[in-house]
């Protein structure tokens, strides 16, 4: 049954999700979203940045255990 308070309650939402829309889809709200974008993009790169640099370390590390295990080898050939 519907009744003069279920009215009233559909009608407010409706006219809350119009202005709800009408507020997402407004220049000050692209603005935001742009500058929400842009920011997190620049901590994506910074995050990747991050990455890299560990990488980078980790070749290095492994570069040096690489020759420390050659040189071991090496010597271990020459006293036998």
């Amino acid at each position: 049954m519907i009744t003069k308070k279920n009215v009233g309650f559909i009608g407010a939402g409706f006219l809350l999700g119009t202005l709800g829309l009408k507020a997402l889809t407004s220049k000050p709200a692209k603005k935001l979203y742009v500058q929400g974008v842009s920011k997190a993009l620049q901590v994506k790169s910074a995050g990747l940045d991050i990455v890299e640099q560990a990488k980078s370390n980790l070749d290095d590390i492994v570069a040096e255990a690489s020759y420390l295990n050659e040189k071991n080898a090496a010597d271990t050939n020459s006293v036998q």
